[in-house]
């Protein structure tokens, strides 16, 4: 490991919409950086800022003390984690922390692997977009040893100010499956609302004047609602991507034979808003399955 009294070496795997800005952040933290990307272009900003290109996620994990994820799916989680050459395969004595939204049971999978390896791993998903990766202000949920939280936290704080461990292996990956749970009814909610204004003939900014500072408020309504006012259906967060976040929450709900019917009712709508081609579109674009 690095000498105590320096930063350790980071190295982040990444970099769509919000890895950029959580990679940014840690540099500007004056953690020295190694950065890796399918699409190498888009690592070309933070390498002009000092980071250090790896061509490989193996070659990163050999460089770095501590390696950060977050990538699109479960299986590229499996893949960059657990493939040949991948991060275990080349990590030594490393801290790794997933920041990928993906499966519970993969992130106890990993987590047992890296003990095997002399490696930390923390599961930390996050919630906030890519408004909350670029303005530092994630929250992040966090499975996995309570030392190993430790030794992660002060590079944690880099990208969000709500850090908190909920428990073992895993833990962070089911808090979030509760996050985007309450997200998808309440985007549902806020889009019939402003559509039965719409229907209404209602001035539509006037009506979130009022709801907006009641008991409806929130980030949904106040931020997405205002995006589907003005017609910006901008990813912040893809459709894409919600769905695969949906389908896990429903694959555990199954597992603990608990059934959530407005979950399965998000997934069913984000489905069919996905088959008209609506995939890279961001979740407030579910407002086009009312007429929009």
């Amino acid at each position: 490991m690095t000498d105590a009294k320096s930063k350790p070496r980071v190295g982040f795997i990444g970099l769509g919409n919000m890895g950029r800005s959580m990679a940014g952040h840690i540099l500007d933290g004056g953690y020295p950086l190694n950065v890796y990307n399918r699409s190498r272009d888009k690592a070309d900003e933070l390498v002009a800022r000092g980071a250090v290109w790896c061509d490989t996620p193996g070659a990163l994990a050999t460089a770095s003390d501590v390696v950060i994820t977050i990538v699109g799916y479960p299986r590229d989680v499996e893949q960059v984690y657990l493939g040949e050459n991948g991060i275990l395969a080349c990590a030594r004595n490393a801290l790794l922390i997933d920041m990928t939204t993906s499966s519970p049971e993969l992130a106890v999978r990993i987590a047992a692997e890296a003990e095997k390896k002399g490696c930390r791993a923390l599961d930390a998903p996050v919630s906030g977009g890519d408004i909350g990766a670029r303005d530092a202000k994630l929250s992040i949920m966090v499975g996995g040893a309570q030392a190993a939280f430790d030794e992660a936290l002060p590079i944690l704080q880099r990208m969000g100010p709500a850090i908190v461990r909920q428990g073992g292996p895993g833990a962070g990956q089911h808090t979030k499956m509760c996050n985007q749970i309450v997200i998808a009814s309440t985007i549902m909610g806020v889009c019939e609302g402003l559509a039965y204004g719409k229907a209404a003939g209602l001035d539509l900014p006037t009506v979130l004047k009022s709801i907006g500072g009641g008991a409806a408020s929130g980030f949904q309504l106040n931020v997405l609602g205002q995006k589907i006012i003005d017609g910006d259906f901008a990813p912040g967060f893809f459709v894409e991507h919600f769905l695969k976040d949906l389908g896990i929450a429903l694959a555990e709900a199954e597992r603990m034979q608990l059934d959530l019917p407005a979950l399965a009712l998000a997934r069913k709508l984000y489905q069919e808003l996905a088959a008209q081609g609506h995939g890279r579109l961001g979740t407030q674009a579910l407002f086009k399955h009312y007429g929009a």
